[in-house]
């Protein structure tokens, strides 16, 4: 049928002079030797525009000419014609008035085909035209892929639809035939091609009791295959050929299996990772798909800005060093580290890389797959690596502290060393490499950066259109990005459309956060701080958080505000909503300084200044007075709100009340109402270390002896477990004290 519509497009053109003669003879040669039609060559190509290819059809044919894909066909249309005859004769039911059957096609159907509608099918049919892809797209989309080639199996070789669901009904399957039946591997073939066209990354086998869903993976969200229903009843020999293909054994159901298939799409060859994994309803297999062909990246397609190219060239062109890219599975960091290894490329430099697995084929760079079954661990590959003399490694994951060590000791003797860590942001790395016990001082010598990043879906640009910004969302952007109230923010989306499988994104980018090892920076790491403490010093210092990233993308068009919403979490959202409600100390509530037993400086406030501004709000817990060793330091990133300047950074006190909502605490200094401090609580009697989170002070009131203050602060980031041993701890205690 290709041909035919191909020899029909060939005179239709030829007949209106829509191109010169030249340029069809030689777009019709290049397609005889591939599968590809005629009318995609040339839309492909940029010779003519489809509506074009569409007009000179239907002037050639004196018929009406269709854009398909803008129509909607009511699905009661679908369920009179059955699939057979709309896939056998290529046409697409659109309508039916009456006993009118309106169908388009590529070229006019014959009469003999007319003939069979009106014998089969009851109808009289009418002709439109539209282009062979649209109709076979349309086939696709409105009985399921590969509908014809299900129905054919069914037709000749029924299966019972009893032995899919029934618990007491054991399917007994001839291996051999059903694996190597014909119609089964190209109907395997047919799902894996769809997933490639469709630019898909995974291929999902889900089956249930009474069907199996099939989805494909496209810029990260999984999307139905749209297979027809039927396709359940051959379940078994499409997993069974797959496991053929992957070197799998086909006997084994009970434990998860890993293979891996080559296979050849057009004039692209496709490496498969094939998992599996057994359920109670049968095995569910997931089938990766990676390109095989040597890949190039280049900084400038990942979506970093012109400031952070620059930040990134600068970091890869260093002699030594470590420079880790931070994220949750498939973020990108590989990709990332990839496009800086081709950055770096050169005749003059060994680039040696350990992966896990090997996912794209790079030109001039020696690739290790880590093999554990045999011993070969990054650890291990990493030792063996440095006795070929590189001057660039990269490691796929530092996941344990001996290959953090070698890859650390390895930058420290003039290497330039790349890897991943699973982090959710940047300056949780440094926190991480620290709880795998690496020593604070290699961290600080030896690691230049930390590259935090997201992948977010970009908008399709064939439906891009503005749409209104909802009022906490330009709330929340102008507030990140300390933008004036007055700014006009212009946000877009995609509303869907065939390009998209009506997604509205096409393509992925990626957001990120680059945290440099500034000297403020490795000082701090070597008192071990918190990551949201080195979260802050690094922002001072100019860093750009993952959601402040993405929200320029979103203000620059790119991407919307759901995507960058559902991958990133607000920056300190209760720290950063606490210090913007710091209220200012006026100059007259600073009455004098004074100094302490000890010497220590601080300024004493007037009354005004320690007037209750918010009431202490957790009483939803149980509460004890009781004295517990407590130790607490003004929050360095928020300087401006302190009241005391002292030399000394912890003070030491003890508690007059406790909850799991917040602490009363005794101070020799009063502090500003909303001030931040860094707060450590020794609970007595318990073996568990010392709780540490960041508290809010809400009250302050002198002390009975009118020498001291009470400071009543509440948690802001303190982690489940540790409350609700506090609530239990205090709970105890209560009820003993009531016995």
């Amino acid at each position: 049928m290709t041909q035919l519509a191909n020899k029909v497009l060939f005179e239709a053109l030829s007949q209106g002079d829509v191109l010169p003669k030249e340029s069809i003879d030689s777009a019709l040669e290049a397609v005889e030797a591939t599968d590809e039609s005629l009318d995609s060559y040339l839309i492909r190509n940029g010779f003519l525009t489809k509506q074009q290819i569409l007009d000179a059809l239907g002037k050639h044919f004196s018929m009406e000419a269709v854009d398909l894909k803008r129509l909607k066909i009511d699905p009661a249309v679908i369920k009179k014609i059955p699939v057979k005859i709309a896939w056998y004769y290529k046409f697409m039911p659109i309508r039916i008035d009456n006993k009118v059957l309106t169908v388009t096609a590529s070229a006019p159907l014959g009469v003999k085909i007319q003939d069979e509608i009106r014998l089969h099918l009851g109808y009289e049919p009418r002709v439109v035209l539209s282009s062979e892809t649209d109709v076979l797209d349309a086939l696709k989309k409105h009985y399921g892929l590969a509908a014809d080639m299900i129905d054919r199996i069914l037709t000749k070789e029924p299966v019972r639809k009893e032995a899919f669901g029934d618990e007491n009904t054991k399917w007994v399957e001839d291996l051999e035939q059903k694996s190597d039946d014909a119609s089964v591997s190209k109907l395997v073939n047919q799902i894996i091609l769809e997933a490639y066209k469709k630019r898909a990354t995974d291929i999902h086998i889900e089956p249930y009791r009474e069907k199996v869903r099939f989805r494909y993976r496209i810029d990260g969200a999984l999307v139905d295959a749209n297979l027809p229903n039927d396709i359940k009843h051959f379940i078994l020999p499409i997993l069974s050929r797959i496991k053929i293909m992957s070197n799998l054994s086909i006997v084994e159901k009970r434990v998860p299996q890993d293979g891996s298939a080559v296979v050849k799409v057009q004039d692209q060859t496709l490496d498969l990772r094939v998992s599996t994994i057994p359920t109670p309803q049968g095995e569910s297999m997931v089938i990766r798909i990676l390109p095989t062909k040597v890949m190039t990246f280049r900084l400038e397609k990942l979506g970093l800005d012109e400031k952070n190219i620059k930040i990134f060239r600068k970091l890869i062109g260093k002699p030594h060093g470590v420079i880790f890219a931070t994220g949750p599975t498939g973020s990108g960091k590989t990709t990332t580290l990839y496009s800086c290894l081709h950055e770096v490329n050169s005749a003059e430099r060994k680039i040696i890389t350990i992966e896990d697995p090997v996912e794209y084929e790079m030109e001039d760079v020696t690739q290790i797959q880590v093999n554990p079954k045999i011993g070969l661990t990054f650890a291990a590959g990493l030792r063996s690596v440095l006795r070929h003399d590189p001057d660039i490694i990269m490691v796929g994951e530092v996941r344990d502290l001996e290959t953090a060590e070698i890859a650390i000791r390895t930058a420290l003797t003039g290497h330039l060393v790349f890897s991943t860590l699973h982090t959710n942001d940047a300056a949780s790395g440094i926190t991480r490499l620290i709880e795998m016990k690496v020593e604070p001082y290699l961290v600080s010598s030896s690691i230049e950066a930390f590259v935090a990043q997201r992948l977010v879906r970009i908008i399709c640009k064939n439906c891009k259109e503005e749409v209104e910004c909802l009022p906490e969302i330009k709330q929340e952007i102008l507030h990140c990005l300390d933008l004036n109230e007055s700014e006009t923010i212009k946000v877009y989306q995609g509303r869907g459309c065939d390009r998209c499988n009506g997604t509205g994104y096409y393509g992925r980018t990626a957001i990120y956060e680059v945290l440099l090892m500034s000297d403020e920076v490795r000082t701090a790491l070597l008192e071990k701080p918190r990551s949201d403490y080195i979260k802050q010093i690094a922002r001072k210092n100019g860093m750009l958080t993952l959601r402040q990233d993405g929200w320029l993308k979103v203000l620059r068009g790119i991407t919307t505000p759901y995507e960058v919403l559902s991958v990133t979490s607000r920056d300190d959202e209760e720290l950063q909503g606490s210090l913007k409600t710091i209220p200012e100390i006026p100059a007259e509530a600073m009455s004098y300084k004074a100094n302490d037993s000890k010497g220590r400086e601080y300024k004493v406030l007037s009354k005004d200044a320690l007037s209750e501004k918010k009431e202490f709000d957790a009483r939803t817990y149980t509460r004890i007075d009781e004295q517990v060793d407590v130790r607490f330091r003004i929050f360095k990133s928020d300087p401006d709100a302190l009241a005391v300047q002292a030399e000394s950074l912890e003070y030491s006190t003890h508690t007059e009340n406790i909850g799991a909502g917040g602490v009363l605490l005794i101070s020799d200094y009063p502090l500003p109402i909303g001030s931040i401090i860094e707060i450590k609580i020794f609970l007595k009697e318990t073996n568990q270390k010392a709780v540490e989170c960041l508290a809010k002070v809400s009250r302050v009131e002198k002390n009975k002896d009118k020498r001291h203050y009470n400071l009543v602060a509440y948690y802001l980031d303190i982690s489940s477990a540790d409350r609700a041993h506090i609530d239990n701890w205090v709970k105890e205690r209560d009820s003993k004290e009531t016995k």
